[in-house]
């Protein structure tokens, strides 16, 4: 191995050999550990440690970094306390996620860190959107994040790389070329000789470097910020070097042959860097020992410190309350006079007043820069509020979910527009793993709102018409609104966008401009969560919401005798709990309707409440009625079969024949 310290004097030198050396004996100390059983687990770095250490070092303190689960460097060269990281692993209540989470899956704004999940690739378009928000406020900031070889062939990755090309954001995609992926060899993993060269097919530029040589990793790492700090553009780095541990130790190594192990034992940076400093006479063996000998110390006083800290104390409250960023949605109430506006335009109105109030807000989606988007929501924004806030955005839904986080963690707000509700499977890991679980992970908001238009009617099939609110009302961490009328609409969005949380905003096509009604000029909002009782009536009660709520209006009118309260419950994550018993106490009969599938429905969670809660209050079993267990068809007979509304008139006869 072959070093050139070109410039650097002989206390930055000793400095980078002092952050090299750390972490590979804390790596060493957990290895000790765990033979004696006092951890569970551990993902080793050793043998990758320049990697880690020398592009952190190489990165501005106040510039964002996104490691995974083998860079115990990012973190340490961050001086981030050790016994902090031990309390951390050990499930401790002082580490950052107390006790919630596990190994380096936590984020630090404090050292601008951001942890990984478990599924690897996502984390690559939070960098994205940090790196946007960087370029919307002109910071001449890079941001760094780190992936492996086996992560190059999820999707995320593709799709991250190209948002950064697309729109020549200042990331630094390093990829960690280790050898294995858990035990998966690199030639059952990809085709191409290097990984480098997938930067061709981005038009982005690409580097390979041997990642166990510190100086050349340090060197490149900060020639390339440097550049785009002043020259915004990604770049894709291959570091070679290899895993010398298991994917993690209880896997073991028995899969890699022996000879891998011999060749990369000659490349270890730790022992290669530390002979070099001796021929430069930075270092000596006495000086070596002493330095072993104090950082053995501090180690072992470290740990045991971490391991005297105190477990997590159960408290379901707090689990529960720690879900959500802290934030108290109230009704701020109209000011201004009311127009008559379609469901379409009130969408609309509620973007403008947001996006003239938040001027951190950024607008993302397919086709909605000039073009408008597919329903033309955003038509006229990208003279208004220009390019940089109003994004076209390449068809990838998980890396603008991703980037959208991204943007929040960095100090934005966020709206991001699924072109339809259908495509959010594709951005569906982002939204139920990233979003939904930042807060009570690591205590981080998620100040991101995802549009989805929404349902049947208009005759467009099976991929374009589903009603997939349930998806997203059973993962914690979420928030769910379904507004059925125009005034809702953009009260209920101006909610959203102010709430720091993750909201998932559900609009019905098919009331875009079939729909007209009243709406307030200016800011005004709903509060989040609070039902609207639109009728009061004793013989029964429909509880519905979206466009179930006009199918029970279209009924009632059609049949006057008929004396119901009907509940629009705009919210499903949360719910209004005491509308609803309200209401079964007042009737003693339930009637629940909704446009998605009857089986699993929202529905089926209301039903189950009410029978829980309520029970004393019924006159007759709970009923639902909802669409078919079926994929939504495109024929306008079948649609009509298909949907709850053709059920209605039924459902009401046997809940009141009971």
């Amino acid at each position: 191995m072959t070093f050139d310290r070109k410039d650097k004097d002989n206390a930055t030198l000793l400095n980078l050999y002092l952050r090299l050396l750390y972490p590979r004996m804390v790596e060493e100390k957990m290895l000790i550990l765990l033979r004696q059983g006092r951890i569970g687990k551990w993902f080793s770095g050793i043998g990758q440690e320049a990697i880690a250490v020398g592009s952190t070092l190489a990165m501005h303190n106040e510039e964002y970094i996104l490691p995974m689960h083998r860079n115990l460097g990012v973190f340490t060269s961050r001086n981030i306390p050790l016994t902090k990281l031990m309390a951390q692993w050990q499930g401790k209540v002082t580490g950052f996620t107390k006790g919630r989470d596990r190994s380096f899956h936590f984020g630090t704004q404090e050292h601008r860190i951001i942890g990984m999940i478990s599924h690897l690739g996502p984390q690559m378009a939070l960098a994205d959107g940090i790196a946007l928000a960087d370029l919307i406020e002109k910071k001449k900031q890079a941001t760094l994040v780190f992936t492996g070889e086996g992560a190059t062939s999820e999707g995320d990755f593709h799709e991250a790389i190209n948002v950064a090309a697309v729109w020549n954001l200042p990331v630094i995609f390093l990829i960690e070329n280790n050898g294995y992926g858990l035990s998966t060899p690199i030639n059952e993993q990809f085709k191409c000789k290097n990984l480098v060269d997938k930067a061709i097919g981005y038009g982005i530029e690409g580097f390979q470097v041997d990642g166990n040589n510190i100086l050349e990793v340090y060197d490149l790492i900060n020639q390339v910020a440097t550049s785009m700090r002043e020259n915004p553009k990604p770049v894709l780095i291959e570091c070679l070097t290899f895993r010398m541990r298991g994917h993690e130790e209880a896997s073991g190594t028995k899969y890699v042959p022996q000879e891998l192990f011999e060749e990369w034992a000659a490349k270890d940076p730790v022992r290669n860097f530390e002979q070099y400093l001796q021929e430069q006479q930075v270092l000596t063996i006495e000086s070596i020992a002493e330095i072993k000998t104090r950082f053995k110390s501090q180690i072992e006083q470290d740990v045991e410190n971490a391991f005297n800290e105190d477990e997590p104390e159960v408290n379901t409250e707090v689990e529960l309350e720690d879900m959500y960023f802290p934030y108290v949605s109230t009704t701020i109430p109209a000011t201004k006079a009311a127009t008559e506006m379609r469901y379409l335009d009130a969408i609309s109105d509620g973007l403008k007043v947001a996006m003239q109030k938040h001027k951190n807000l950024v607008l993302m989606g397919q086709d909605i820069a000039e073009y408008g988007g597919a329903f033309k929501i955003t038509d006229g924004f990208v003279q208004e509020f220009g390019k940089a806030r109003v994004r076209n955005t390449p068809i990838c839904e998980s890396a603008i979910v991703g980037a959208a986080l991204g943007l929040s963690i960095n100090g934005c707000k966020a709206m991001m527009e699924m072109q339809f509700a259908d495509f959010a499977t594709c951005g569906f890991n982002q939204i139920v793993n990233n979003l939904a679980k930042t807060h009570y992970r690591w205590g981080e908001k998620a100040d991101v709102v995802v549009r989805m238009p929404t349902g049947a009617g208009t005759g467009a099939g099976p991929f374009h018409s589903q009603s997939n609110e349930a998806w997203f009302t059973k993962t914690p961490g979420l928030k769910v609104v379904y507004p059925a009328f125009p005034q809702d609409a953009k009260g209920l969005l101006l909610a959203s966008i102010e709430d720091p949380n993750p909201v998932i905003y559900f609009e019905h096509k098919y009331l875009y401009r079939s729909l007209s009604g009243p709406v307030p000029q200016g800011f005004y909002t709903f509060e989040i969560g609070k039902a609207n009782v639109l009728k009061q009536g004793e013989q029964f009660c429909i509880i519905t919401y979206g466009l179930g709520v006009h199918w029970a209006l279209s009924y009632l009118s059609e049949n006057p005798d008929h004396s119901a309260t009907l509940v629009d419950l705009r919210s499903l994550q949360p719910w209004d709990r005491e509308a609803v018993a309200n209401a079964v106490k007042t009737t003693g009969r339930v009637l629940i309707l909704h446009e998605d599938t009857l089986s699993s429905g929202f529905g089926a969670e209301l039903a189950a409440w009410i029978s829980e809660h309520c029970f004393e209050y019924l006159d007759a079993p709970v009923m639902r009625c909802a669409s078919s267990d079926t994929a939504i068809p495109m024929s306008k007979v079948l649609e009509d079969d298909f949907l709850a509304k053709s059920r209605l008139q039924d459902t009401v006869k046997r809940l009141l024949a009971y």
